[in-house]
């Protein structure tokens, strides 16, 4: 049988190529996005306790009631506008299916999605999928800033969804108020939905702190915001996200949802749903995060690398122009191979990368003693 590939051009990921290069080499892996520890004692006990509890069997397929109803009053809080549990909010298999789900929901073929390089790879093949034209708007170093002319001259009639990523991954900015401002001007009165992923809303070291799309009064009936226990709680394996949105976005959302994976992991949810009733185990995600981030900055500074800022996720890029005249794919490979390091070339995340950049990512979310290893191995290069 002769297969005819929907995806003729797409290749495995970057981040499966990069960590299967750290394992053929034994390098330190700083590439894919994950912990090397492990989530808190007393949240895995939870989830033990709920499994030996009985939660073994389907959850609702919105979600747990207990998590829903908790996440409803964390983004109150938080946004300072009210989510209703049971018609706003329902947890999915990760952000990633979140994000899936809320494209594959939304967008019909010929429309158009906007969204902003460098751009976490699962946007672009959504969107094709849905047979729908990608429309991306490059960013560049250091600043990363948005040219809201440009976006404002790529808003068509077609135009159906603009994908927002505060903190981005792997840009590490944060969008600032201004950026909203511009935002809501550009798709009032339009039926533009704004998806927002915020996997990182908790890891923010710039002084505005995060921004949410949740907390955007004007965009409150066309937002879709999708978020990630697995990011927040060191717990990537369990893949667990949810999605908030208006009631009439989440009704066309679930529609989907409950045919791509119904619900997920009951006993999980039961165990994230005790472990937040207590709010620091949010509160102490920043701090943490951020003593890392520093601790990786002083182990590498006395490299050769050039350390953009990271307004927040558990990312760093680096300029490795002083270093090598190598693209950043192959300085990359070079670094895995020879220097021991595996890192994250930012070229795969642009769909037309630009010529001048030299950038690498590190993740920065590992034990101190391996970010002391991997700042030494590369002061070195």
């Amino acid at each position: 049988m002769k297969i005819r590939s929907k995806f003729p051009a797409q290749e495995t990921t970057i981040f499966s190529v990069m960590s299967a290069l750290a394992n053929e080499y034994g390098a330190i892996n700083l590439s894919q996005g994950f912990p090397n520890f492990e989530p808190d004692a007393e949240l895995i006990a939870l989830v033990h306790d709920a499994m030996k509890k009985g939660f073994n069997q389907y959850a609702p397929m919105p979600g747990h009631k207990g998590l829903r109803d908790i996440l409803a009053s964390k983004h109150q809080r938080s946004s300072g506008q009210s989510w209703d549990p049971d018609k706003e909010i329902t947890v999915t298999a990760g952000a990633t299916q979140a994000i899936f789900t809320a494209i594959s929901s939304i967008v019909r073929p010929g429309e158009e999605v906007m969204y902003f390089e460098p751009a976490y790879d699962c946007y672009r093949p959504a969107i094709e999928l849905t047979g729908a034209t990608p429309v991306p708007i490059a960013l560049h170093s250091p600043e990363f800033t948005i040219d809201w002319d440009e976006v404002a001259q790529k808003i068509t009639p077609q135009l159906r969804m603009i994908i927002v990523n505060t903190p981005s991954n792997p840009g590490c900015y944060t969008w600032s108020a201004n950026d909203w401002d511009h935002l809501e001007n550009l798709v009032a009165g339009k039926d533009i939905v704004i998806l927002s992923d915020e996997v990182y809303e908790h890891l923010v070291y710039d002084p505005e702190g995060h921004i949410s799309v949740l907390s955007r009064e004007k965009l409150k009936d066309q937002c879709m915001a999708a978020f990630s226990f697995g990011k927040n709680f060191h717990m990537t394996g369990w893949k667990l996200g949810y999605l908030v949105a208006s009631a009439a976005l989440t009704e066309e959302f679930r529609k989907l949802h409950q045919y791509i994976v119904f619900s997920v992991h009951h006993p999980s949810q039961q165990g994230i749903a005790k472990y937040l009733e207590e709010p620091l185990h949010y509160e102490a995600l920043a701090g943490f995060y951020r003593e890392k981030y520093e601790r990786f900055l002083h182990a590498c500074s006395s490299s050769r690398f050039r350390f953009l800022p990271s307004a927040g996720s558990y990312f760093v890029l680096a300029d490795y122009s002083d270093i090598s005249d190598l693209d950043d794919r192959a300085f990359a490979e070079w670094l895995t191979r020879e220097e021991g390091v595996a890192c994250i070339p930012l070229s795969p995340f642009y769909s037309d990368p630009p010529t001048d950049q030299r950038l690498v990512r590190f993740c920065f979310a590992k034990t101190d003693d391996l970010l002391d290893k991997a700042g030494k191995l590369l002061s070195a290069v």
